[in-house]
């Protein structure tokens, strides 16, 4: 078992492999402990995997994890978060955007206690205007909603104890709030400025699509932080006041005929139908609620199910486990 396991997702990124492996052998082997490289192909079409391949031939220190398609970044996190065996475990990217000098830094941290190290691009070198803008105002999102006071939610540049990332289910785009979560389970958090220089080969995989998804996100972790647990608490509330107001208005109607004895469905049929419409819907919200607490309990009792298919798990056994 190996003290560090660096994670790093590739998805056509053949003109980097070989750089970006031969720096972080450089660093780690300076930092003088043991560690382990996680290399996963995300359904690369390039030769990133055959590249990867040829490295874990030749050091067995590379684990490299091939998905069977393009997954994301989520899952491919994910998947190399389940095979690494570190004690602690930093994840990166795989553009040579992230650099791999600033990792003893993310190390020392956690050496210092903290839980979750996260990067901060605090001097980005992005378009301004389709980039920063939208991710400044993304970010500040997150951190009001979520209550972690981190400034970069986006950057995969984070370094985390085992026993922490262990206990997150990453799925969808669930990586980028790595850090809320983490604290839902009562984790020490830091942040530690990183540089962000340009890519030096091939083109980003992100465009300004991707920050109208991070609204439905931030709904979603919102939900998750405050809810996780009690989905009825918040379908019930809402299923309650649909059913009081319907009540309401259908008490009302019915003693206003009780004592003018006026056609209700005649001069107050709108009332009527949105009566019967709020206790209806009333009714199906509390019905959502109480699945949702069913589907709470599954969640802490079923097993473990991986967002990702592997296709094969790469690795050159060492000289020392030949020999026992």
């Amino acid at each position: 078992m190996s003290k560090y396991s660096i994670v790093v997702p590739f998805h056509n990124e053949e003109e980097n492999v070989t750089t970006l492996y031969d720096r972080l052998k450089a660093i780690m082997e300076h930092v003088g402990d043991t560690f382990e490289l996680v290399f996963v192909d995300d359904g690369s079409r390039d030769r990133t995997y055959r590249l990867l391949e040829e490295i874990a031939a030749v050091d067995s220190r590379v684990l490299v994890v091939k998905l069977r398609r393009n997954f994301g970044q989520t899952s491919a996190l994910a998947a190399g978060f389940d095979h690494a065996t570190g004690e602690f475990i930093l994840a990166m990217d795989g553009d040579l955007q992230h650099d791999p000098n600033e990792i003893p830094t993310f190390l020392s941290k956690l050496e210092e206690g903290y839980d979750v190290v996260s990067g901060w691009r605090s001097h980005r070198g992005d378009n301004f205007i389709m980039r920063r803008i939208p991710s400044r105002a993304a970010n500040w999102l997150m951190a009001t909603l979520s209550g972690v006071n981190i400034h970069d939610f986006g950057t995969t540049f984070k370094a985390y104890r085992r026993e922490v990332i262990q206990n997150i289910p990453l799925y969808g785009e669930m990586h980028r709030f790595i850090p809320a979560l983490a604290s839902w389970y009562g984790a020490s958090i830091c942040e530690i400025p990183i540089s962000n220089p340009a890519r030096e080969f091939g083109k980003s995989h992100y465009g300004i699509s991707r920050t109208f998804r991070v609204f439905f996100d931030l709904l979603t972790i919102r939900f998750l932080l405050k809810y996780m647990t009690r989905p009825l608490h918040f379908f019930g509330t809402i299923g309650a006041l649909g059913m009081a107001t319907g009540s309401g208005l259908a008490i009302w109607l019915f003693i206003l005929k009780l004592i003018t004895g006026q056609p209700v469905m005649d001069q107050h049929g709108p009332i009527f139908v949105i009566a019967g419409i709020l206790i209806l819907a009333g009714i199906q919200m509390m019905g959502i609620g109480l699945l949702g607490e069913l589907q709470v309990r599954h969640f802490f009792t079923a097993a473990h199910r991986a967002p990702y298919a592997v296709d094969r798990v790469i690795r050159l056994r060492s000289e020392e486990s030949l020999l026992q």
